[in-house]
């Protein structure tokens, strides 16, 4: 009987190595519940973003003024800012290169914003908020509007005012000196008798009218300076009277 040749035995094929192009994330398993589970390999963590760790108000300008020696009027000025608000307002520091624009300054400030007038101190910041908040002066909107909030007892009123304060509920005599304000920071040739006419409805006198522009005026100057200069608001002012 012819023998039956068995079949020959097949040579086993060599597993592949595994190709170093795959994916780390499926070369790693893990055992769980006794069968294999693919793990992806963990993500080195995404760097922070680098920031700057000064303080905000550090330096208060981006110019270089060294500072010059102040007048024994000023000296004593500084003393009092200091003594009463337990600060000097940084845009008095701003100003002390030069001890004559400086004194000026001040004077005009004090004249317009502490001085006899037919418009309240609360009025007259207001204006200062609603003209620097067309001019998005954050020196000014930081330090004025600290100070409606302190004025008003209201923080509410503060933050409406820095934001729009077409959303306050204020009375007509305060809306129509804020739209006068606004108008003459925004489009200044177009103020004619008839927006005088309705302040003078509104309760102002001739002399209130000026005041409101004076302080309005005041404070587009001083917002396009703290706007060139980077000029930055003391950080005390954030937290104030909230």
């Amino acid at each position: 009987m012819a023998k039956v040749q068995k079949p020959a035995k097949t040579a086993h094929r060599p597993v592949p190595a595994r190709s170093a192009a795959r994916p780390a994330a499926t070369a790693v398993q893990a055992v769980k519940g006794g069968k294999p589970v693919a793990r992806m390999a963990s993500k080195p963590a995404p760097k922070p973003a680098t920031t700057d760790n000064r303080a905000d108000d550090a330096p208060i300008v981006a110019l270089n003024l060294p500072p010059a020696k102040l007048s024994p009027a000023m000296a004593a000025y500084f003393k009092k800012c200091q003594d009463k608000l337990g600060f000097v307002p940084n845009v008095l520091l701003a100003y002390a290169f030069d001890n004559a624009k400086l004194e000026t300054f001040v004077a005009m400030y004090n004249d317009l914003m502490l001085g006899e007038s037919g418009l309240s101190r609360l009025e007259r910041e207001m204006i200062a908020v609603a003209t620097s908040s067309q001019n998005r002066c954050y020196y000014c909107l930081t330090a004025h509007g600290a100070a409606v909030r302190q004025y008003s007892g209201n923080p509410l009123l503060g933050e409406q005012m820095v934001m729009n304060y077409r959303v306050a509920r204020i009375g007509k005599r305060q809306r129509a000196m804020l739209d006068f304000a606004v108008k003459l920071t925004s489009q200044p040739w177009n103020v004619e008798e008839g927006d005088r006419e309705r302040l003078r409805r509104a309760g102002f006198t001739d002399r209130d009218i000026w005041d409101i522009a004076a302080v309005a005026g005041f404070f587009n100057m001083s917002n396009r300076v703290a706007s060139a200069t980077d000029m930055r608001p003391n950080t005390v002012y954030h937290k104030q009277a909230r």
